[in-house]
């Protein structure tokens, strides 16, 4: 309706003279329902052109668009109200048309062509093998593949790609807390001692670094170690320890993200930039533009150019490389591979860093404007009105598998969606156990079930949904409002994936599981006229199929039963 309307007053506008090129409509859905199912505030966005008051402007666009005339059978009626809103009332004859659409469209329903032929990459998780996904990770993983999801039903072709670095300091500090462990096994009367304060206070083994991991993962490797090589490993070699580390960290990541119904298409090492010596190469591109230097041992990218009030290390003067530089490199790969967008997902700690990659792949002459980088604030973990406290190296923290084997694969993830991302999340443990109205995923699954139920009923009866009712029956307001939230899925899930929000998404499921629960309420099924009930039934199982084609975006399972 939006693109028919969308038309509608351009054609309108042309015959009062045009409007400024590249000109759009602005439409929403009036807040309360006597103000019509569709508004518009192209005369207040056109005040200044045509220098008049948006009042006036809405007068004459509703006469020219009357004189058209619209189509009676989408739009029922055009008034102007208020400071100069134009606000359209859908004909009966375009719901029952739009009802009919949905039922056809079955499980396809919702998809959009915006992203046809279209290529895009979403980058996600991107954890170092270092320890077992924690909640933290949790909220990227789940954001990150159900913007892939919401990109893929509006169109584009979507690779998922996870980054990693297997080398650097991380992952010797890795090596070195599975070494000791494994030295303890071989010699269980080692030397020990105390790390940590207060009620994270650990007893590790004699050498063992400061800053080491020390969840249990890291004992679990080091006994696997044992277990196969006895006491044979030299203990002088780093390697095996950090490979062996690698291999089941990585190992229990896959796993983890396979519980979320998470799949990578690729995996991409940061140790490959290197390899290729692509991250020197892009040093010496910046020194013959003048946007690298040299200073204190240290090379600088020279950011005042680009408006920040100081450079920028690029290399410290220990030699290691800070973050921006191999992530510039990897971004010039991403465009490189012939992708129309790119997505990252950032929590927050990535806020001060990530312009410089965008102003260093732009310096390069790659198009910035293709990277799109979602920041994502933290969660926080509540029980009983508390914090649970977390730490990523000490054996305090909650891993994402703890999280889910609490509240469940689809709470997790849909608790991780139903906040924008740029909000913090408390995570509330006690409300995702909750069987009740209260908690939102188990609301619209059981609106879900409940639809089921009813199908099932009706079919035991007698009743029918198969072949074509007569949809133009469906005329009480409550089986009016339900169509016309249902007929919104398709602009929800571009809107969704054009602004990388899936709580839009999951608000949206909610209004329509509330216009189901209305709908049902005041409208009987089982024991109307038969053509009644077919047309009803008809509209129920579109909810259903609604609910069901918006859950599986968000890459949540919609029960039959509960």
């Amino acid at each position: 309706m939006q693109a028919y309307l969308n038309d509608c007053i351009l054609s309108a506008l042309d015959a009062m003279g045009g409007a400024p090129d590249g000109f759009s409509p602005e439409f929403e859905q009036p807040a309360n329902p006597d103000h019509g199912d569709l508004s518009c505030n192209a005369a207040m966005q056109l005040a200044r052109h045509f220098r008049k008051s948006p009042r006036v402007i809405a007068d004459e666009l509703a006469g020219h668009l009357s004189a058209l005339p619209l189509d009676p059978k989408r739009v029922a009626s055009v008034e102007v109200a208020g400071p100069g809103f134009l606000n359209f009332r859908f004909a009966d004859a375009h719901l029952a048309d739009q009802l009919k659409q949905i039922i056809d469209a079955g499980a396809a329903f919702g998809k959009t062509t915006s992203g046809t032929g279209k290529r895009a990459l979403v980058e996600f998780v991107s954890a170092n093998p270092t320890g077992p996904l924690t909640v933290g990770h949790g909220r990227n993983a789940v954001l990150g593949d159900t913007v892939a999801n919401l990109l893929e039903w509006a169109g584009y072709e979507v690779d998922r790609e996870y980054y990693f670095n297997d080398a650097g300091r991380q992952m010797r500090i890795l090596g070195e807390s599975v070494r000791a462990r494994y030295m303890a096994h071989v010699n269980p009367d080692i030397p020990t001692k105390e790390i940590g304060e207060g009620e994270e206070v650990l007893t590790v083994p004699e050498p063992f670094p400061e800053d080491g991991y020390r969840g249990e993962y890291i004992d679990a490797i080091a006994g696997d170690l044992f277990e196969t090589h006895g006491g044979d490993l030299d203990t002088a070699d780093l390697d095996p320890f950090k490979k062996a580390a690698e291999k089941q960290i990585f190992a229990d990541i896959e796993a983890t993200l396979k519980r979320l119904g998470i799949h990578m298409d690729s995996f991409f090492n940061e140790r490959t930039l290197y390899e290729t010596n692509r991250v020197w190469e892009i040093i010496e591109a910046f020194r013959e533009k003048n946007l690298a230097y040299d200073k204190d041992g240290a090379v600088w990218f020279k950011t005042t150019e680009f408006g920040k009030e100081a450079d920028t290390v690029l290399v410290k003067s220990t030699g290691e490389p800070t973050y921006r530089l191999p992530d510039i490199g990897y971004h010039a790969d991403k465009l490189e591979r012939g992708y129309d967008l790119c997505i990252d997902i950032f929590g927050a700690d990535h806020i001060a860093t990530f312009p410089d990659v965008l102003d260093g792949i732009r310096s390069l002459g790659y198009d910035a404007d293709k990277v799109d980088v979602v920041i994502y604030q933290f969660v926080t973990l509540i029980r009983s009105g508390e914090p649970v406290k977390m730490s990523t190296r000490k054996a305090t923290y909650v891993t994402l598998d703890e999280l889910m084997d609490e509240v469940g694969d689809d709470v997790t993830r849909y608790f991780f969606l139903m906040r924008s991302p740029n909000t913090h999340l408390e995570f509330d443990l006690d409300l995702a156990k909750e069987a009740s109205d209260k908690n939102p995923v188990f609301y619209l699954q059981y609106a879900h079930a409940r639809i089921c139920s009813i199908l099932r009923k009706a079919e035991e009866t007698g009743l029918s949904r198969e072949g074509r009712a007569d949809l133009g029956l469906l005329d009480h307001p409550t089986e009016q409002a339900l169509v016309k939230v249902m007929m919104d899925l398709p602009e929800t899930i571009d809107r969704a994936a054009e602004n990388r929000e899936p709580h839009r998404l999951s608000n949206y499921l909610r209004d329509v599981a509330v216009a189901f629960t209305q709908f049902y309420g005041q409208c009987r099924i089982i024991g109307e006229n038969d053509e009644l009930a077919k047309a009803r039934l008809q509209l129920a199982d579109a909810a259903r199929q609604v609910l069901a084609n918006g859950l599986s975006v968000l890459g949540i399972s919609a029960p039959e039963r509960m």
